[in-house]
């Protein structure tokens, strides 16, 4: 068996560079569209106004401060737990900088701008300060392994400071010509170590005692410096090396060393080309944002979006959900988890773990949509990771079944806690599959893809039960997170009926295993169905029990309208309309994921106005540092989402939601602008990706209509599209034929080619 998970990793791994290769090959650049979030003074608070950067598994969160500047750092692969406890993600340290002679009291000078531009993935400070102009530039570089610090002055000899490490586990401090660096192990044997390398440019630089047993960095007279930070763990996601690799400190010095023979202008231009490739792809425009309200500090365009419309902002958090997961989720490393990678405690919330019950699956609802398909990966390789010791646990709680589950808490080396939702692996599965829908990739379906789907397949095949009448149920199931625990509960019913479909799909795609394909579509035919009960409502139970003036955060069942695709308005339009009637019972404010996903169950009831409506309710300032997710939420100045707290998962089904609303495919066809809201009445869109691996390369509307559309078909094969009004072909190798008067086109496709669409009045 250890020999099979070696193989497939290894498939995945050259999947992933196969996968990124192609997507470079078609990036194309993002219109500008005000992609600056900025603050015109520091940051106090972590969680609300501190910004953040990464390169999917190091990052930082940045202050900005005058008197001391604060780096607060973590890497995603620091954990405690094993294969028996979920454990907790941890924080990694701080990095302090405290400029000498500078007065705490000072006002902030009115020329103080703090920003990062989320089109290069670059943090700026720059401020006036008696007559000399300082500025300072930051990134986290995935190329060189680096976060790169750059201090900068027109005035020589300015920059006088005490430079610190601070371990969030309290290991010392050493240092060495311009290092300091510490390192140390958790309790579960977990080591880790972080250092960095100081250049400066003139003055001096020196280590020294910091008073406390420990050292520090010395800094006098410089003209400017640059500090570069490196941090790592012995983590590996490979069960049969005992979930160890390469010592952290030997990665750690070979990065510095390496990135330390480089000038910084190299460093910086290796880390914009390669976020670039990626954020690149799409750009948005909504509407334009009159230039004085566009030019606020962001927390000010939060406060006056309640009082005048600001499309550029709402354009700007859409792609602030894919800068963060750019910045979250790269090749090689863990998924993203509840806070993404950021996390400045010990004991965050929940753990800031690997939720199962929606939260980590909607960390990824957007990759593929909006063209980030390698960043899907780390979530498609972590649950590979999870299997030998998932097959363990499931053995032990459902003696003699084949295949695997998860519960609703998980960590990194397969530990579980919260010993509920058992379809969490099924809905892992619509992730594996969904790579597939989007890249049709066969080589990754057949070697990685399909022995995974059948695996959870076989689990639930043993699993289900069984009634006299032929009628299968989950057996004890709970609908996240409320009421009775029982058998079939729709939220079970509806992800099954999502796996069967999809390994159906699969096994059909690759010719395999007929005769258990035909025994899935057998049972998947004598899953309980969905029911409409006594006030038109989709019910949660098989028990007609939905209380109208339920509330709750969670909408479970409606699992099979989004993002399941068993539900539609097209195809099941009275499953839809119960749908519609028990999304108005919960109402539409709500927590911050809560929301996003109720954007994308409005988006998938095409009501493009009442989809708007929740996003407005999202794009609400919030305040504060508690956790209460009663009381809603929003997003903080820093545009992080308020659960509250703050939880990533919100930020990524908000640009989830605005996708959905422009564009979807999970009907076998491309439904353009299916809820476009009144809000946006001109716009376009370049970049969005269909299933089928179709690149939607320019989309521009007017008045809700199509004006011009061009597709690239990337695997070839037949294309179906549904407009809101009639289009035109102005390309000779188009053949389209209108089905219908709902303006639907079918055309066949060959890979590689673009084809042009005019919008006919």
């Amino acid at each position: 068996m250890i020999k099979k998970i070696f193989f497939i990793s290894a498939i995945t791994l050259r999947v992933a560079l196969t996968c990124t290769l192609s997507a470079q090959t078609r990036t194309h650049t993002s219109k500008p569209n005000n992609l600056i979030v900025w603050d015109n003074k520091p940051a106090k608070e972590w969680m609300t106004e501190a910004y953040p950067m990464g390169n999917g598994r190091f990052g930082g969160m940045v202050f900005g401060g005058l008197v001391q500047e604060h780096i607060q750092f973590n890497e995603i692969s620091l954990w405690t737990g094993d294969e028996e406890e979920t454990g907790s993600y941890q924080a990694f340290g701080d990095l302090f900088i405290d400029f000498k002679g500078k007065d705490s009291t000072q006002a902030v000078p009115a020329n103080y701008r703090r920003q990062v531009d989320i089109s290069k993935a670059v943090q700026q400070i720059s401020y006036n300060d008696n007559g000399v102009n300082y500025k300072r530039e930051y990134f986290c570089s995935l190329p060189d392994k680096v976060m790169v610090l750059h201090f900068t002055a027109d005035k020589r000899g300015a920059y006088s400071a005490i430079i610190s490490l601070k371990d969030a586990h309290d290991s010392k401090i050493t240092g060495s010509g311009n290092s300091l660096q510490f390192e140390g192990k958790l309790n579960n044997g977990l080591a880790y170590n972080a250092a960095i390398t100081i250049k400066t440019t003139g003055g001096t630089a020196t280590v020294e005692s910091d008073g406390k047993g420990g050292s520090q960095l010395n800094i006098n007279q410089a003209d400017g410096f640059t500090i570069l930070l490196s941090a790592a763990t012995d983590y590996s996601n490979k069960r049969e090396q005992r979930w160890r690799g390469e010592a952290p400190g030997i990665k750690v010095k070979q990065s510095l060393d390496a990135a330390s023979a480089k000038i910084y202008q190299q460093l910086l231009n290796t880390h914009v080309a390669d976020y670039s490739a990626l954020f690149g792809r799409v750009a948005i425009n909504l509407g334009t944002t009159p230039p004085p309200m566009a030019a606020e500090p962001t927390y000010k365009r939060l406060i006056n979006y309640k009082i005048a419309a600001d499309p550029q902002l709402e354009a700007l958090l859409y792609q602030y959900g894919r800068y963060l997961l750019i910045n979250s989720s790269r090749k090689g490393g863990l998924p993203a988890n509840l806070q993404g990678l950021w996390n400045n405690s010990n004991n965050p919330p929940w753990r800031s773990d690997y939720h199962s019950n929606i939260n980590i699956q909607m960390n990824y609802w957007l990759a593929e949509p909006t063209n980030l398909s390698e960043c899907h990966i780390p979530y498609l390789d972590y649950i590979n990771s999870m299997r030998e010791v998932k097959k363990v646990s499931t053995q032990k709680e459902y003696p003699g079944v084949r295949g695997w589950t998860v519960k609703t808490e998980n960590g990194i080396y397969g530990g579980s806690s919260f010993l509920w939702n058992t379809p969490g692996s099924a809905w892992y599965a619509q992730g594996i599959w969904e790579h597939y829908a989007f890249t049709k990739d066969k080589a990754y379906l057949q070697t990685f893809a399909y022995p995974i789907l059948k695996e959870i397949v076989e689990f639930w095949d043993d699993h289900l039960k069984h009634r006299p009448d032929g009628t299968l149920v989950s057996p004890l199931g709970w609908s996240p997170e409320h009421g009775p625990t029982e058998d079939g509960v729709t939220y079970d019913q509806e992800i099954v009926y999502d796996l069967f479909t999809n390994y159906i799909a699969a096994a059909d795609v690759l010719n395999a295993d007929k005769s258990y394909r035909d025994h899935v579509a057998d049972m998947r035919d004598h899953l309980l169905k969905p029911k409409i009960g006594k006030w038109g409502q989709l019910q949660e139970w098989e028990t007609d029990r939905d209380d109208p003036k339920d509330t709750h955060r969670h909408s479970s069942n409606l699992f099979g309208l989004h993002p399941g695709k068993r539900i539609s308005t097209i195809k099941t339009p009275e499953l839809a309309q119960a749908a519609k009637v028990s999304l108005l019972a919960r109402g539409d404010v709500s927590t911050g994921w809560s929301m996003a996903w109720k954007m994308n169950f409005w988006a998938r009831l095409q009501d493009g106005d009442h989809a708007y409506k929740i996003l407005n309710n999202f794009i609400t300032l919030a305040g504060g540092s508690g956790v209460n997710y009663n009381e809603g939420g929003g997003v903080y100045a820093n545009l992080f989402c308020a659960h509250p707290p703050f939880q990533i998962d919100g930020n990524f089904g908000y640009t989830a939601g605005v996708t959905e609303m422009l564009l979807q495919s999970q009907t076998d066809e491309i439904q353009l602008l299916p809820a476009l809201p009144k809000a946006w009445q001109k716009g376009d869109v370049q970049g969005l990706h269909a299933r089928g691996d179709f690149e939607i390369t320019d989309m521009e509307w007017k008045d809700g209509k199509i004006t011009k559309l061009v597709i690239k078909s990337l695997a070839g094969g037949a294309c179906s599209l549904r407009s809101p009004n009639a289009l035109a072909a102005n390309a000779a190798n188009v053949s389209g034929t209108k089905l219908n008067s709902d303006f639907k086109y079918q055309f066949d496709t060959f890979a590689g080619k673009t084809y042009v669409f005019n919008g006919v009045n």
